[in-house]
């Protein structure tokens, strides 16, 4: 379960695009910040992905993804034609295929590996899946079969695309939009599949082709209403268009943080899910939002905002540079097991936090808000002053230390605060704890 979300130039305080998104996956399965160089390979050699493979294209663009550990693709990133692209499990009437083919994690790599605008990344991502499908297992240690939507953006253009199995259809956006674990699309639509209307009338999804309606035709109801979608991007849309014209880098920080009460505690329910997203007891609350993502879409060079690590309003979210990439310092790759990674580093006091949120969360919230400002300023300071990419290398480096230093002494901090016990809350973290060998505080 995620949220994506676009607001324009046209919406922005600046006239400078800004894409956000939370990687809402199982709490055990560590997910990284990784870069990837442009590289010429051979047309059409075999390329790998998760599951199967395809033609590999001659030129490859340079990417940094926020990856899961185990898949070839990625839930977000940005290429170094400041192309974005963030994906969504959506649930239709027709089953998703459980047969290997392509994720749509593998769709999203392959797009920013191989176009340069929006445009051309919405037909990559049609073409490969006309040609392979989506299918396959989509979690790690669990079994999660769905298809996808897609916000697409740069600078200046973005589109949203919805797929169920090898139909779709796309739009393009205006101003602000965002999509959740739930298609979005009604009649409107700039361009779609060819049979996308016909298949959904001969199904008895929609009555005729004049009353059609994507989402309401073709989603399910079980997944997407237990998994609160909807509510969810009723949400996310709301916020940005409330904000409409004034969108920051901030804001879109903000919104990714979202819970919808003041006084949050994840231990209170086992149905609530928010956009800041926590795990908990029950086949709803199974993920959490795993990474996020805040991109400044500057034409020159877009700045990217990731935490890098889970839950948001626990993190830090710390900027990065897609020309300074290969001089960072990014740590070892995570798994599903607790280790040196940062994924897990943080782990600790994410997990921490959780024993008593509302009380927790004090004794860092204004740290890690000032801290964040501090970088985000930095990182804008050395934006307008044309700094060298060895500069901005070094100056991410430093937040990445600081910010890791910073969370080692919160966790002290967190661990002196009682803890408040929840019989369903606790049995379920125990047991995520325990599959990832991870031993948290009492």
């Amino acid at each position: 379960m995620c949220d994506t979300m676009i607001a324009t130039r046209l919406a922005t305080t600046n006239n400078i695009a800004i894409f956000g998104k939370n990687s809402d996956r199982p709490p055990n399965e560590g997910q990284h910040m990784v870069y990837f160089p442009a590289a010429t390979h051979t047309a059409n050699s075999p390329l790998k992905c998760t599951y199967i493979e395809i033609p590999q294209a001659q030129k490859t663009n340079a990417v940094l993804l926020s990856k899961p550990f185990w898949m070839w693709g990625a839930e977000m990133g940005v290429n170094e034609h400041g192309l974005v692209i963030g994906n969504e499990a959506v649930f239709s009437k027709i089953p998703a295929n459980k047969k290997p083919a392509l994720l749509g994690m593998d769709m999203l790599r392959a797009a920013l590996e191989r176009a340069t605008g929006p445009r051309e990344a919405v037909q990559v991502i049609i073409d490969l899946l006309e040609k392979f499908g989506q299918g396959g297992n989509c979690a790690q240690g669990e079994d999660l079969y769905y298809h996808n939507s897609f916000i697409i953006a740069n600078a200046d253009d973005a589109w949203v695309l919805e797929t169920v199995d090898k139909h779709w259809a796309a739009k393009q956006v205006k101003d602000v939009y965002s999509i959740s674990n739930c298609l979005t699309l009604g009649s409107e639509f700039d361009m779609a599949s060819p049979n996308l209307v016909d298949h959904a009338v001969q199904k008895g999804f929609s009555k005729s082709k004049e009353k059609f309606h994507l989402a309401q035709d073709y989603s399910d109801f079980i997944y997407t209403t237990f998994g609160k979608g909807r509510s969810r991007r009723e949400t996310t849309f709301c916020i940005l268009d409330e904000q409409r014209g004034k969108v920051s880098i901030e804001s879109m920080m903000g919104t990714l943080r979202h819970h919808k009460n003041a006084d949050a505690d994840p231990q209170t329910s086992i149905t609530d899910v928010d956009v800041c997203m926590h795990a908990g007891f029950g086949p709803i609350r199974v993920s959490q939002s795993t990474a996020s993502l805040v991109v400044y879409l500057d034409k020159n060079t877009p700045i990217m905002f990731a935490t890098g690590t889970s839950a948001p309003c626990t993190s830090i979210f710390k900027p990065f540079w897609m020309d300074a990439a290969s001089s960072l310092n990014l740590g070892v790759a995570p798994t599903s097991q607790a280790d040196s990674s940062l994924y897990w580093a943080h782990e600790k006091l994410h997990r921490a936090t959780l024993l008593n949120y509302p009380e927790r969360i004090k004794t860092y919230a204004a740290d890690r808000d000032e801290m964040e400002k501090r970088f985000t300023e930095g990182a804008l300071k050395l934006h307008n002053a044309k700094a060298s990419a060895h500069e901005r290398a070094d100056f991410t480096n430093q937040c990445l230390a600081e910010s890791q230093a910073a969370e080692a002494d919160w966790l002290k901090r967190v661990e002196s605060v009682p803890v408040k016990k929840s019989f369903l809350h606790g049995n379920a973290w125990s047991g995520f704890n325990k599959k990832a060998g991870m031993v948290v505080k009492l």
